[in-house]
């Protein structure tokens, strides 16, 4: 029996790229947006009452780690579109570092497979820079380009491309099919194996650290590659105020540039890693309060373009263990909008328009993937997230969906909960619970 048309009644609809923000009905039938306007009605139409509620483009995640294959312990691409789902995402890009690796077009097409089939969000492979991620040489990135998952995007993310002559040969590699290279920026000689950001705290708590500069030295290189290449790169998971200032500088003078940054780099400081709990361990390291200041401001005026949640799941056993010893690595699909509007919205950093972009249209645009972020205007597919920008809700490690619980925001309060997610025009999300079987 076909499904009933749905009928989102009395919503503050805000759409970005449309330039959208009202009171308003959105009337979906299959697939797609086919009205939106005030008293909206219709035949056998089943009605959803969403006063109060925000409804806007779906968010999209750049840059996930589902583990799957090789680590269905600590996370499967099922469980991680769960996730994905319950954060208000209709799109997640996998990271290759995987086992197999995703260096290959077998690999890739069964974790796009695989995420089609679960039916929760539409999860996107990034295929591998280089073969094993070892940086010695290039994947076969036409060979994935080509296959069915169609990868334009490749990244050896938790290892850096060092050999600087391997990595102009990726960039020249992609832009010749137009793709996107991603490098974990981080000097294997500077960071040597420091497990925190190193500074006066790394000092007290005898820690090794890992310096600013061993991010700043790899963007700056990778930046002058692409200014040479004329290629795309993409900066994952920006975490210090000099990066901010390369990648500003970079885009004044037109190098094709987008950049990220994760809810923890904005929000958290490397003071917490004083209670040696690995749950706080992650690469790059927390640094600063001035670099959370200062990645707060690139994200405002467009120098980070969007946010991406590097949600690194690993199990229990792996993480609680000494800090130096321990993965490094945070959860973050399910309260990445939730620690973003309270740090940022809510305390009046950031208009809600704003925080929309860089969770939906944007990274949907830096990658292209048609169908994701946006517009909400009729005969556009019903991709949408809604939620209630004023609930309050206490991050509970046990109750997500995750098969793992490493999340640094345990036990805090957070503003802003998603209640519904659609993914062209059906419910992955109902009232905060996944619902199933969308195939």
């Amino acid at each position: 029996m076909p499904a009933k048309p749905l009928l989102l009644r009395g919503a503050r609809v805000v759409d970005p790229v449309s330039g959208t923000d009202a009171i308003a009905d959105v009337l979906i039938d299959k697939k797609t947006i086919s009205a939106l306007g005030s008293a909206l009605s219709g035949d056998g139409v089943e009605v959803v009452d969403c006063q109060g509620l925000v409804i806007a483009p779906a968010f999209v995640d750049l840059h996930t780690h589902l583990r799957e294959p090789g680590r269905e312990d600590a996370e499967t691409i099922e469980s991680g579109s769960r996730a994905a789902a319950l954060g208000g995402f209709s799109a997640v890009c996998a990271m290759a570092n995987t086992n197999p690796v995703a260096d290959s077009a077998a690999v890739v097409e069964q974790v796009f497979n695989t995420g089609r089939a679960v039916g929760l969000a539409d999860v996107y492979p990034v295929g591998a820079i280089t073969v094993g991620l070892e940086g010695e040489r290039l994947a076969e990135l036409g060979e994935m380009h080509d296959s069915n998952a169609k990868v334009n995007f490749f990244s050896d993310d938790g290892r850096c491309v060092q050999d600087s002559g391997l990595m102009r040969r990726a960039l020249e590699y992609a832009k010749a099919f137009g793709a996107i290279v991603a490098n974990h920026a981080e000097d294997a000689g500077l960071a040597g194996g420091g497990a925190m950001n190193e500074g006066e705290v790394s000092g007290l708590l005898g820690i090794p650290g890992v310096p600013d500069e061993a991010e700043e030295l790899v963007i700056a290189r990778d930046l002058a590659l692409t200014r040479l290449t004329g290629s795309r790169l993409h900066v994952p998971h920006v975490s210090t105020a000099g990066s901010v200032e390369l990648i500003r500088a970079a885009k004044a003078t037109g190098i094709n540039v987008t950049a990220e940054a994760t809810p923890h780099h904005l929000s958290l400081t490397e003071t917490l890693v004083a209670s040696f709990d690995p749950v706080y361990k992650v690469a790059p390291p927390l640094r600063t309060r001035a670099d959370v200041e200062a990645l707060r401001a690139g994200l405002i005026d467009g120098t980070i373009d969007c946010v991406a949640t590097d949600h690194a799941p690993h199990a229990r056993e792996d993480k609680e263990r000494e800090f130096d010893k321990a993965p490094p690595g945070m959860l973050g699909l399910e309260t990445a909008f939730a620690v973003l509007y309270t740090e940022l919205v809510a305390a009046g950093l950031l208009g809600l328009s704003e925080l929309i972009a860089r969770m939906s249209s944007t990274p949907a645009g830096i990658r292209g993937l048609a169908g994701h972020g946006g517009p909400i205007v009729v005969g556009a597919p019903a991709t949408l997230v809604i939620f209630d920008p004023e609930a309050r809700w206490i991050v509970d490690p046990a109750r997500l969906a995750s098969l793992s619980d490493n999340t640094p925001f345990a036990g805090r309060e957070l503003r802003g909960k998603v209640v519904h997610t659609l993914l062209r025009g059906k419910f992955t999300v109902r009232d905060g619970e996944v619902v199933d079987g969308q195939g």
